[in-house]
């Protein structure tokens, strides 16, 4: 059974299928700008796909909600997925983008996949013009894999 990961006193991964923030994900895929780093495309969008994408993630890999701790209070900021192929991270919630949390998370999950035993790490695509992500993958070690149609792929191994 999935467990909530306490990553410090202010921020946690909590198991998707323990909590609802459907609608707080809901508001982060209506920015246009952040769908773009994550799909490519500039539109945003509808409860039927953030319902399909949370599907799909939470079928292939292990899907959380990222929370933070603001006033003794914890609310969601965004959501992350690890699994063996991909490693999707956002960082919906504006407020706390660039500062440093996706790699705090993906310390997290890295260990994690060691933990599990795990070889390898892989990011399917990362598109050219994201540069944040881009840096934040390479510091924690990935390196690039490939070209895609839009950026490229990234590899860490584990072991």
């Amino acid at each position: 059974m999935k467990q909530t990961l306490q990553i410090d006193n202010a921020l946690r991964l909590v198991p998707y299928y323990k909590v609802n923030h459907c609608e707080e994900a809901f508001a982060w895929y209506q920015d246009v700008n952040l769908v773009y780093l994550v799909d490519g495309v500039k539109r945003p969008y509808s409860p039927a796909t953030l319902e399909a994408m949370y599907s799909y993630l939470d079928q292939h890999g292990e899907l959380f909600w990222i929370e933070v701790k603001d006033k003794g209070e914890w609310f969601p900021i965004g959501d992350v997925t690890l699994s063996q192929d991909n490693l999707p991270i956002v960082i919906g919630n504006s407020a706390y983008q660039h500062r440093g949390l996706g790699k705090k998370i993906l310390s997290t999950l890295i260990e994690l996949a060691r933990v599990k035993g795990w070889k390898e790490l892989k990011v399917k695509e990362i598109y050219t013009y994201n540069h944040a992500s881009r840096r934040c993958f390479k510091s924690l070690g990935f390196v690039e894999d490939g070209a895609t149609e839009k950026g490229t792929s990234f590899i860490l191994k584990l072991v």
